[in-house]
């Protein structure tokens, strides 16, 4: 994606943080905020965020508490903006927990869920998400269209400008 976006003449700050083993609250504070400061250092260009599942989370967190002045849009790849089922059904098992940690035991789709909690867009907003999977046992969970770990319609989000549906799995 960043050799895409640099090639199409974007300047690009790819921000990398430890999903596994912290919350979605921690991830955003002390990893993606400092980086989003260090790549906004001295430059007053248009602040463009591309998100994929759990990033775009971390975002909508991280837009709820910060305020930037030259942001232009956010495009989400599958986020999971509602939660998943996957989560609500697979998410007190221990090995779910290793393999997505603390962050993702916060996507679920009760009401008191982080991605619930943090409230429509209110921001410029495109969605990307998948309608073909490549796991049919956590598509057997999901209800209805989805990309293997989140549905079509728990992708949505209020507030959002454009939202595409492409067939392909979660991780694309």
């Amino acid at each position: 994606m960043q050799k895409a976006l640099v090639e199409q003449g974007y300047g690009t700050c790819n921000i990398a943080y430890p999903s596994r083993h912290h919350s979605i609250e921690k991830l955003t504070q002390d990893y993606v905020l400092p980086k989003v400061r260090e790549c906004l250092a001295n430059k007053d260009a248009k602040l463009n965020f591309v998100t994929h599942s759990l990033g775009g989370i971390i975002v909508r967190n991280l837009l709820q508490k910060e305020k930037f002045k030259n942001l232009s849009a956010v495009v989400m790849l599958s986020p999971p903006n509602q939660g998943s089922e996957v989560v609500d059904t697979l998410g007190d098992y221990w090995l779910f927990e290793l393999i997505n940690g603390p962050a993702g035991k916060e996507l679920g789709t009760g009401k008191k869920s982080t991605p619930n909690r943090l409230g429509p867009a209110k921001f410029k907003l495109g969605i990307i998400t998948g309608n073909f999977s490549i796991n049919p046992i956590f598509s057997l969970i999901i209800p209805g269209e989805d990309d293997g770990k989140v549905s079509i319609e728990r992708a949505k989000l209020q507030g959002m400008s454009d939202f595409l549906v492409v067939p392909v799995s979660h991780p694309f």
